[in-house]
């Protein structure tokens, strides 16, 4: 009787033992990602993680408030990376605390050092050109090939720009101050700032649009956004009214930003996220994101989308995203000692 007893609790425990080694496995089989990017321009490079390893991505997709939302969690957060773009919010995170450092072979290979934090809190995996945008109109081609020449009164009443307290501009600033301190970045901006057409305000898409209605004659932009426009029937002649011009910073080349990925500090899930990390940064992923998003990719070695080509090579800046990320502080505080966001003078 006795032994039929144990038998039997046997035959009870085994489909729970079965069970539970089921949901192990279909744990283990899983990654987290909290994403300042949005779905549809990562959606197809999870899809293709999963078809490849079979490791399911879960993303949580937040416009704001995922370090807010990490500290909360603590060692309880499910997740187990961050995607962002900006240097200044990969570096928010690990200013943090909220990051781990990474490093493996392949991620350093694929990732060239300037566009990787050193110790491995975070990986680029595409770059973004802020570029000048210009009228097709009214300014002949050559006419202005470098940011400082923003700053030349003969643009006096005829540049654009977005806010310059937003990230891009932040970070376009803390280059600059990479190249040539604080003091002259002060006088730099206020010569922007004297040669503006009208208070700063809207987006990049917004500047060209102003170029195309006679507002202004130069912009600033990031440079997907023209890819952006040439596929929306209502922006395309936005688009069609303006060059662009890859400038120059301190005659080295056009400043980059990029989008980026890191390790959460607490990731349940390490193994996993470390493959969807050397994934990301795979000759095959780098093609994908690049024809998904009209970014350029990371990795040299790979080809940009077609359209991006189309625009030809040009140099890149030589600060690093770390020097940027140091310099943010000091750029903000100079955004606001000139006062750029109030507009010129006369306005």
């Amino acid at each position: 009787m006795k032994y039929r007893l144990l038998a039997a609790l046997a035959l009870i425990a085994a489909p729970t033992a079965t069970v539970m080694t089921a949901m192990s496995a279909a744990s283990a089989a899983e990654v987290n990602v909290y994403s300042y990017r949005q779905g549809a321009l990562v959606k197809p490079l999870f899809d293709a993680f999963t078809k490849e390893t079979g490791v399911k991505v879960n993303v949580v997709f937040a416009k704001k408030g995922l370090i807010k939302r990490l500290q909360a969690e603590g060692r309880n957060s499910p997740a187990d990376l961050v995607f962002t773009v900006d240097i200044g919010r990969l570096a928010a995170v690990v200013n943090a605390g909220l990051a781990q450092p990474v490093k493996t072979a392949a991620l350093e290979k694929a990732v060239p050092a300037a566009y990787r934090e050193a110790e491995g809190l975070w990986y680029g995996l595409t770059l973004r050109a802020r570029l000048i945008y210009t009228s097709k109109d009214r300014v002949s081609k050559g006419a202005i090939t470098s940011y400082e020449e923003l700053a030349d009164p003969k643009w006096r009443g005829k540049v654009c720009t977005r806010k310059g307290d937003h990230a891009y501009n932040i970070a376009m600033l803390a280059a600059y101050i990479g190249h040539y301190g604080e003091a002259r970045a002060t006088e730099w901006l206020r010569g922007i700032k004297a040669n503006l057409a009208r208070k700063p305000q809207g987006n990049d898409r917004a500047q060209v649009k102003a170029i195309m209605e006679g507002v202004c004659d130069v912009a600033v932009g990031n440079h997907y956004y023209m890819a952006l426009m040439l596929k929306n029937a209502k922006q395309k002649p936005w688009a069609a009214s303006a060059n662009l011009v890859f400038p120059t910073l301190a005659g080295k080349g056009t400043h980059m930003n990029v989008s980026g990925v890191m390790m959460t500090k607490h990731a349940p899930n390490k193994a996993n996220a470390i493959k969807l990390m050397e994934f990301l940064t795979s000759k095959k992923a780098q093609s994908l994101y690049a024809n998904v998003n009209n970014e350029y990719p990371i990795d040299p070695n790979v080809k940009a989308s077609p359209l991006l080509e189309s625009w030809g090579k040009f140099p890149r800046d030589t600060v690093s995203l770390d020097t940027i990320a140091k310099n943010r502080s000091a750029a903000l505080k100079i955004v606001n000692t000139v006062g750029y966001n109030a507009g010129p003078a006369t306005n």
